[in-house]
């Protein structure tokens, strides 16, 4: 079996460049302290463990997903996206980015749900209602925020009060982070049903621009960010106490936790062979088509890296030279 080629050592160096940034999945390249060129690589990060390889097309998903819905979402939030060169690139305006996640979760999935099994009520000094089961909306969405982790490090769970009392975000810019989290989160699920979905949680990234704009970047409303679940049968499944059916990468952590692997220490990572690799590509082309309503066209995929070279040094010269 031969698997298309995929992104994962993006080490570029685009003229004018003056700072680069690696994350478990982007690489951000500044560009003359003004634009930011921003790689998804098709790395697969889970655990806050990145995975050693590559999910063929997961960078272009991601992406392109990524740009609709800023599109769809610009209209109440601000945005730094300027332009899409490539399937794999998005450039924007160059911003400071704020060192927390803001986590948005409507159901008591996940994170959450592991908290809860474990006897906690509070999260990220927020309540959770006793009586709830896994899947159940929560009364009204609660934010959880967390830590920004570098690369190699583990996102940590953070309450409002402690971010804004260790001065991590002032408590004016703060207030800014929940509204606009609360507005994406409201549109994002709104868009989720059109498309026969509910959007469980997610998590937004902000920056701030040099004229002090607050301004959303990274992704949003990805199968990376978000979790998904089909409204079809929801209430249903919920009733019989089953497993939801859901478009997240919940799948891969899943598969890792079967193979006795959570991103512990002396925990091994399990081998994923061809055959995995190439069903976690069609796992993440059904989301995009499932999310979008778009059929996903594949990019060629013969030489990576020299194609996004060429596509992003295009876009500068059509536009600055």
């Amino acid at each position: 079996m031969n698997l298309p080629n995929t992104i994962t050592d993006i080490d570029f160096n685009f003229p004018n460049q003056t700072h680069v940034y690696k994350g478990k999945v982007r690489q951000v390249y500044s560009v003359n302290d003004d634009l930011l060129i921003m790689v998804a690589s098709d790395r697969l990060s889970a655990f806050d463990v990145v995975m050693p390889r590559g999910i063929p097309y997961k960078g272009q998903i991601l992406n392109q997903i990524a740009t609709q819905m800023m599109q769809a979402t610009e209209d109440i939030v601000p945005n730094w996206l300027l332009a899409t060169p490539d399937p794999n690139v998005a450039i924007g305006y160059q911003c400071e980015p704020f060192k927390v996640e803001m986590v948005i979760r409507g159901y008591m999935s996940g994170h959450a749900a592991r908290e809860y099994k474990a006897g906690r009520r509070m999260i990220c000094g927020v309540a959770m209602p006793d009586g709830l089961k896994e899947n159940d909306p929560f009364p009204e969405p609660i934010i959880t925020p967390a830590t920004k982790a570098e690369m190699g490090d583990h996102d940590e769970d953070i309450s409002r009060e402690d971010i804004i009392s260790r001065g991590i975000v002032s408590e004016h810019d703060y207030e800014i982070l929940e509204k606009y989290t609360r507005d994406l989160f409201k549109r994002g699920s709104q868009l989720a049903k059109k498309r026969g979905l509910i959007l469980v949680d997610t998590k937004y990234e902000f920056g701030k621009t040099k004229d002090g704009k607050i301004v959303l970047i990274d992704e949003i409303h990805t199968p990376d960010s978000s979790r998904y679940f089909y409204a079809e049968g929801y209430q249903a499944r919920q009733d019989r106490s089953e497993p939801q059916k859901q478009l997240s990468k919940e799948f891969v952590r899943q598969w890792l936790i079967s193979h006795n692997f959570q991103g512990l220490e002396g925990q091994t990572l399990p081998e994923m062979d061809d055959d995995y690799i190439l069903s976690v590509s069609d796992r993440y082309i059904e989301l995009y088509e499932k999310i979008t309503g778009k059929e996903f066209e594949k990019s060629d995929t013969s030489d990576i890296k020299n194609r996004i070279e060429s596509n992003v040094q295009d876009w500068f010269e059509a536009n600055f030279l």
